[in-house]
């Protein structure tokens, strides 16, 4: 069941129309309609397997749709307007500093020292700026994957299962990192089957099972009272297959 939401003013989106997804025999998402507005932060909250990392593939341009169509538009279609961050993210054979200053120059932007320093006291890791970003921890690599993404100064900011492989305390630098960055007017879509963080951060829901959309409401409509079986079931902490 997916619930309508109010109009955005700005232009913003990524609208999927009646996408399907599919690998060899498996079908990985089935006919999903939806648009992702500018406005608060979106979780996309669902099990393991549900389609949330190709949803948000598809919504980065990094995977094609076996039916159906993907559509930008505003902010969202031009160079560097979008921007998506991987639950473990490849950094390059550089140090922080660099691995920042190239993701600038790679989207045609400027890479001056003060642009590099400010998204590195963004992110909380002014201090490693000159180590080789492939020694440092899970965490603090994870801080520099926002850094890179940032500095493209996308307006829609994909996340995927951010925090799934980090501790409690890296999980809350980040998480403070998400909640500044919406608060700046980044359009923050985070997928996650954590439904304590889903609960924190997003202001919407899209929620998935097996492919398919099941809701999409506000956040605090779906948790009070989710209109779905399958979503009840998983508040409940049952298991989904």
């Amino acid at each position: 069941m997916q619930d309508s939401l109010p109009p955005m003013a700005d232009a913003l989106a990524i609208v999927f129309e009646h996408v399907s997804v599919e690998a060899g025999p498996v079908r990985i998402l089935d006919r999903v309609d939806l648009e992702l507005r500018a406005g608060p932060p979106t979780v996309v909250l669902g099990p393991n397997g549900s389609g949330k990392s190709t949803l948000l593939k598809l919504a980065m341009g990094l995977v094609a749709p076996t039916t159906g169509a993907v559509t930008l538009r505003g902010a969202a279609a031009r160079p560097g307007g979008r921007a998506l961050v991987f639950q473990k993210p490849v950094m390059l054979r550089r140090t922080v500093a660099e691995n920042i200053a190239f993701a600038r120059r790679a989207v045609g932007l400027p890479a001056a020292e003060t642009d590099v320093r400010h998204l590195l006291a963004l992110t909380h890791v002014a201090g490693l700026a000159n180590r080789p970003a492939r020694r440092l921890s899970g965490g603090e690599q994870q801080r520099v994957a926002l850094a890179r993404a940032l500095a493209r100064e996308p307006r829609i900011l994909l996340l995927d299962e951010p925090t799934a492989s980090l501790d409690p305390a890296s999980t809350k630098l980040v998480e403070q990192i998400i909640a500044r960055v919406a608060a700046d007017g980044v359009k923050i879509v985070m997928s996650t089957h954590d439904i304590g963080q889903a609960r924190r951060i997003g202001r919407e829901v899209v929620f998935l099972a097996g492919g398919r959309v099941i809701e999409h409401a506000p956040a605090d409509r779906f948790f009070a009272a989710p209109a779905s079986a399958e979503a009840r079931s998983f508040l409940a902490g049952e298991l989904l297959v």
